[in-house]
Formats: C-alpha cells, sequence, structure tokens
C-alpha cells in the first residue's frame, strides 16, 4: 500500500521526462517516456528505485534489469552500459535517484560495525559486487515514504531532511545491499577508495603496481579483491571508464579528439582502436550511428549525465 502511495506522489509531482529536484540534497525525482537503448555511462554511489517501468544496466557483459520489485544499489564508481528500453508513454519509467553520501554512509558503517562487530573482515576473504539489487522491503518502503512526504513542507524539508535521508541509508545497509554498501564504506574499503581515486584522476596513468601500492596491497591481493568486487581487472576497469566517459562526451556533442584527451588518451589512434574494440564502431562511426538517431543520443547524454553530475 504504501508503495502505491509512493507513485501517486511521484505521479504528482513529475509529469513531464526529465529529473525534478525534491529539496533534499542528492534526491531527485525522474521520469522517462521514450524507450532509451543502452549507452554508454558510469554510475556513481546511488540508489535507484523505479515505481513504475524497468530499467536495464549492463555491466562487463551482464545485464542487471530492475524494476517496483527491487531497488538498484550502486556502492562504487561503475562504467556501465544504461538504458530504460521498456519505457513508452503508456507505460513510463517513474522513479527516485538517491545519490549516496560518503561522509554519512561511513560513519554509518563504522557505527554499525562497533554496535555489533557486522562486517570486519569476510572469513572467505571475498568482497560482494560493486552494483547490488536489493528486494523492496518494507523498512526502505516506510523511509522511502516518509522521506518524499517531506516535499510537501519547505520547512518541514530543511528541518528534517537529513535526518529522514539517513535513515533511508540505515535501512538500505540493513538490507540486501547492506553487506555491499558496509564493505565500500566501512572497514576494509580500499577497494572502493581505490575506485573512488581512480575514477577522478582519469587523466592520469597509472600500474596496477600503482593502485596497489596506494592503498597498501601485494599486486595479486589487490587485482583478486578488485575484480570481485568490480567483475574486471583494475586495467579494464580504467579503460572502460575512460572509454565510457569519452563516448558520453560525444554523445553530448564534443568531438572525437577532446574527448580522447578529456579522459587522458595521448594518442588519437589508440583511443580509436580501443573504442573500436569496445564497441566495434569507431568513435566516429558509432557518434553517426544508425542505431542512435541524434536526438535519441542527446536525451540518453542529456539524462545519465544529469544522473552522474547530481551524485558528485
Amino acid at each position: 500500500m504504501n508503495k502505491q502511495l509512493i507513485k501517486q506522489l511521484i505521479e504528482n509531482r513529475i509529469t513531464e521526462d526529465g529529473m525534478m529536484e525534491t529539496g533534499i540534497k542528492g534526491v531527485q525525482l525522474f521520469r522517462v517516456s521514450s524507450s532509451l537503448r543502452c549507452a554508454p555511462a558510469v554510475y556513481r554511489p546511488t540508489v535507484v528505485a523505479i515505481v513504475s517501468g524497468s530499467k536495464e544496466a549492463i555491466l562487463d557483459g551482464t545485464s542487471y534489469v530492475y524494476d517496483s520489485s527491487q531497488y538498484m544499489c550502486c556502492t562504487m564508481s561503475m562504467p556501465v552500459e544504461a538504458g530504460t528500453p521498456a519505457a513508452s508513454p503508456d507505460n513510463p519509467l517513474l522513479g527516485v535517484y538517491i545519490s549516496l553520501d560518503t561522509k554519512v554512509m561511513t560513519e554509518l558503517a563504522i557505527r554499525m560495525e562497533t554496535a555489533t562487530g557486522a562486517i570486519g573482515k569476510p572469513k572467505n576473504d571475498s568482497l560482494p559486487q560493486g552494483l547490488a539489487l536489493a528486494h523492496w522491503d518494507d523498512a526502505f518502503t516506510e523511509a522511502l515514504l516518509r522521506l518524499l512526504q517531506l516535499g510537501d513542507s519547505p520547512t518541514d524539508t530543511a528541518v528534517l531532511g537529513d535526518c529522514r535521508l539517513r535513515e533511508l541509508y540505515y535501512t538500505v545497509m540493513k538490507g540486501d545491499a547492506g553487506e555491499s554498501a558496509l564493505r565500500a564504506f566501512g572497514v576494509g574499503n580500499e577497494i572502493s577508495r581505490s575506485i573512488a581515486y581512480l575514477s577522478s584522476h582519469l587523466d592520469k596513468t597509472f600500474t596496477v603496481e600503482d593502485m596497489a601500492a596506494q592503498v597498501g596491497m601485494s599486486r595479486a591481493v589487490f587485482h583478486r579483491k578488485f575484480k570481485q568486487a568490480t567483475t574486471m581487472s583494475p586495467i579494464q576497469f580504467v579503460k572502460s571508464m575512460r572509454l565510457n566517459n569519452a563516448a558520453m562526451k560525444m554523445a553530448g556533442g564534443m568531438n572525437v579528439n577532446e574527448a580522447a584527451m578529456e579522459v587522458g588518451y595521448v594518442s588519437s589512434s589508440q583511443f580509436s582502436r580501443e573504442f573500436k574494440r569496445m564497441y566495434g564502431q569507431s568513435p566516429k562511426q558509432w557518434s553517426s550511428s544508425k542505431q542512435l538517431s541524434s536526438e535519441m543520443m542527446r536525451r540518453t547524454a542529456y539524462f545519465f549525465d544529469q544522473l552522474q553530475r547530481s551524485s558528485l
């Protein structure tokens, strides 16, 4: 019943495609009523809760489709292909985008670990995926409803917004995505810290040894844990992040050479080779591909760029 109330609340507040601020930092409503093919994107630490329609994210070849039965929790920056292939005017995608505040999530994770010994180092020394789909349970529903209801009053939003958002974070940590969130923000979060650094320094050159040394691990241990967390090797991850960011920039109108330089490529020929190897087309071919009309590219780039920017 309360999930239906959330849906009605969102439907009443956002009637046109796009994103709408709620007045609570990092919390936005979104609506998409046209099919968007999966295209290169970068997910930041976020929770995405859908009340109507479905969304798809492809990570390293594996497709994740989620709808109102599961919310998506991304605990680390991830290079994905994302889209809304099933959206239509009759069945629009409606939902809530919640950026995860690293400082608050870390504080909660440490307090939970201190209070319950909930995590520490896992016995099997494994890490969960950085992209988790979690069952939309009653606790999450109640917390999300209480958070969104604040939008009816600017005063309530200003006074209670941070508290209600913190409550929602806590329900995520206690739910199906909790292990992933605790591992990313609590004790033993070396891989998460490494990914955060890499994501904001894509124009620099890294070796696996550099990455491992930065978080105090041996090369072998770092490589293994990194792949457990992201499904990719460190080098593959950096390359995917660079190419996805470049593709998003080109979709937004930037020319090929500028996009390549923005993400750290010195050689345009190397960029073209690696781009074609990943997407099956040269950068120029991809930019004018018949698979994405210019309008579709613009809308895809705009939607996912807004999601990315709102989480920075």
